[in-house]
């Protein structure tokens, strides 16, 4: 599995987004410095994913974080390939029995396919949206992780690379 955490919050960032010929679309925004971070674990080849939103980022939810994914898959050796963030690192993290952590590159982000997880999430649920309240961001940011949860296809294409099999298939 593959480990990301990202943080959503109140701060609106205005997107692209379709309007009718010689209209200009007006768009809120906001800035409101409050986040929650989600943190989400995915297997590329099966498309399953784990996900928890929690309020900060350190050892300590990391530690919560990996204990609900070994709770989710008790009978699997999980071998979490993270990046190297500090609290990924601290000497207070408890990694479960069946866990093992395995560090990218330092400045690889591109090599975390997570990465892709949190794209969607802004681009399908977040963007052009202004929030009310702290709530209002959680509330949005468990739909789209329960809603990704249960699309194990929709999360494979996400994150299993699926174009570099289909180019080189082609090639063939």
């Amino acid at each position: 599995m593959f480990q990301d955490e990202a943080r959503f919050g109140r701060i609106s960032e205005a997107r692209r987004c379709w309007a009718p010929l010689g209209m200009r679309p007006e768009v809120g925004r906001r800035i409101v410095r409050e986040y929650s971070y989600a943190f989400a674990a995915v297997s590329p080849h099966d498309g399953v994913m784990d996900s928890l939103v929690l309020p900060t980022v350190n050892a300590n939810t990391m530690s919560i974080f990996l204990a609900e994914v070994a709770r989710r898959h008790p009978e699997e050796l999980i071998l979490m390939v993270l990046d190297g963030a500090g609290w990924h690192r601290a000497n207070d993290l408890l990694v479960p029995n069946n866990m093992r952590l395995i560090p990218l590159p330092p400045y690889s982000p591109e090599l975390n396919p997570v990465e892709h997880i949190w794209d969607e999430i802004r681009e399908k649920w977040f963007a052009n949206l202004v929030f009310d309240s702290l709530d209002a961001v959680e509330d949005i940011l468990v739909e789209a992780l329960a809603s990704l949860e249960k699309d194990y296809q929709k999360v494979q294409k996400l994150v299993g690379f699926q174009w570099i099999v289909n180019i080189s298939l082609k090639a063939n």
